[in-house]
């Protein structure tokens, strides 16, 4: 099959001639249709994630059809080859504690298409424990905005929807208007509450405007520039993006009791970041991660979006081939490389 790989961290991906991925006794193989190209990615290519071994072929957010089920899988399972699905990026086991107890999306022993094994910038990926994982996509629903969904729209829809406790009345700011951003963006809007998107980039914070938010030039001052606007801070903030500098604004955006909702990966030199404790303590402050979503969590996400509630139809920045996805990749590490989301067709 053709797939987007690479051998060494940093090194020029290349399109490739490469063997197709052996389906897993319990799990299936997925003919991608589309894929998504996200910043995780991006770290993926840089060494970023000690989960990825190498040679490696990226990507993780994807949708297509099934190829091929295992052999271990259900004959009652419902699902049959050429079934139109998706799956989390985090396919979880259903056996450990984390799994018994529903949150599929912080597994002990999960796997991730595109880091702990090759992914989705292939014409097929494998995914484990297929009865567990794999989604069915309604009918309305394009393979295009369904890889839309993949890890950005998924992970911002329960990071607003669930983690941060968002109520009507109540002030948000999005720091990093990119794909995760804007989707974050797009949720709170939806839910009726005042939304600041905030950016370096003209081009996102012109797309977070598009969106219905309030634009607040990123960079040195953004904390103050949010509490003055909101008028003493937001109640809830999140980092978007994921780096020392995001994540301090984000804190320092917040009223006393607000809540911080960290989405942005946080790695390298940026996994410690700094915080600032002080005002943590003093205005009884909540620092909040999330990671994803389980399978069994994306029914109502899914019918919002094939609804029209929701349309990330209208985040997807551009569409490129599998031959773009090298060049691309290597773009995301530039600042200002675009705003919203790339999405692979094949």
């Amino acid at each position: 099959m053709r797939a987007v790989h690479f051998n060494a961290f940093g090194e020029q991906p290349e399109l490739a001639d490469v063997t197709e991925p052996e389906c897993p006794p319990r799990g299936a193989v997925i003919r991608v249709r589309a894929t998504g190209l996200c910043r995780s990615d991006w770290h993926a290519w840089m060494g970023h994630d000690d989960t990825v071994s190498l040679p490696h072929v990226p990507g993780h957010e994807f949708a297509g059809e099934i190829a091929e089920l295992g052999s271990e899988v259900a004959a009652d399972s419902g699902w049959a080859v050429g079934d139109r699905v998706t799956a989390p990026f985090i396919c979880a086991c259903g056996r450990c504690d984390e799994c018994r107890s529903g949150n599929q999306q912080v597994c002990d022993n999960q796997s991730q298409p595109g880091f702990t094994h090759w992914g989705s910038f292939a014409e097929y990926v494998a995914i484990d424990e297929a009865e567990l994982n794999l989604i069915r996509l309604p009918d309305q629903l394009g393979f295009v905005e369904a890889a839309s969904l993949g890890c950005r729209f998924a992970t911002a829809y329960r990071a607003i929807m669930a983690r941060s406790r968002l109520a009507t009345g109540e002030q948000i700011a999005v720091h990093g208007c990119g794909g995760v951003g804007l989707s974050a963006i797009m949720i709170a809007v939806a839910a009726g509450v005042k939304v600041y998107g905030v950016d370096v980039s003209d081009a996102a914070l012109a797309a977070a405007a598009a969106l219905g938010a309030i634009p607040v030039q990123g960079g040195e001052g953004a904390a103050e520039r949010i509490v003055e606007a909101s008028g003493g801070g937001v109640d809830v903030s999140v980092d978007a993006f994921g780096s020392s500098e995001t994540s301090f604004a984000s804190v320092r955006s917040l009223k006393k009791r607000g809540r911080h909702v960290q989405i942005g990966l946080m790695v390298g030199e940026n996994a410690l970041a700094a915080m600032p404790m002080d005002a943590v303590i003093a205005r009884e402050l909540e620092i909040i991660g999330s990671h994803g979503m389980a399978a069994h969590e994306y029914p109502s996400m899914l019918g919002a979006v094939a609804s029209g509630y929701f349309r990330p139809i209208e985040l997807v920045g551009r569409r490129i081939t599998l031959d773009e996805v090298p060049a691309a990749l290597a773009a995301m590490g530039t600042a200002g490389s675009g705003s919203g989301m790339t999405v692979v067709e094949l």
